[in-house]
């Protein structure tokens, strides 16, 4: 009989929570002013059979050589990589469009209806500016919501893993992974002689 119940299931993403906590707290150098390192966690989805468990994670936009797996112990399995964003430069128009095109200034004063000449019909004796053509760049972010950066997840079994047969596959951005159980020990009897 146990004496107090179990909210391990309910509280888990809580406890979760607080060991990354801990961990980030415990990685950071003391006294010194370091820039973070921009991390994410992807997100997973984890269910067993019964003599295998499932892992399929999102990892859209992620090179296969940027993703590390390994056992930490016989339980733990990490996988931690890298995303990286992928500029590709927009083809450059050219035709011009409303908000390229130069027009002259002109001012409209009393001066036109005196007889006048308008200000914006004299010759170009004295330019006060020169209009300099600037590199345009390419494109204009407008929103940047792709997660990019290092990543890392660990996720732990509760029974022994058959760690050399383990299968993983990264197909459309989706990350699977195979873990086999590894069998339970079966009980051999040794005879006397």
């Amino acid at each position: 009989m146990a004496f107090f119940p179990r909210f391990t299931g309910d509280f888990a993403p809580l406890f979760q929570l607080l060991d990354d906590y801990d961990v980030h707290r415990s990685s950071r150098p003391k006294n010194r002013k370091v820039t973070p390192i921009r991390s994410f966690t992807p997100k997973f989805d984890v269910y067993e059979a019964d003599d295998v468990y499932h892992l399929d994670g999102e990892l859209p936009g992620v090179e296969p050589s940027n993703i590390e797996i390994e056992f930490a112990d016989p339980h733990t399995l990490i996988i931690k990589g890298r995303v990286e964003k992928n500029d590709v430069p927009f083809p450059r128009t050219t035709a011009p469009t409303s908000a390229t095109k130069l027009h002259q200034p002109t001012v409209e004063d009393e001066d036109e209806i005196e007889g006048k000449e308008p200000a914006g019909s004299s010759d170009n004796r004295s330019a006060p500016w020169v209009a300099q053509k600037q590199p345009e760049p390419t494109c204009k972010y407008w929103i940047s919501e792709r997660q990019t950066g290092e990543f890392h997840r660990m996720f732990t079994f509760p029974t022994r893993v058959h760690q050399d047969a383990v299968k993983a596959n990264l197909t459309n951005g989706i990350l699977s992974l195979l873990v086999p159980k590894e069998p339970a020990p079966q009980v051999k009897k040794i005879r006397l002689e």
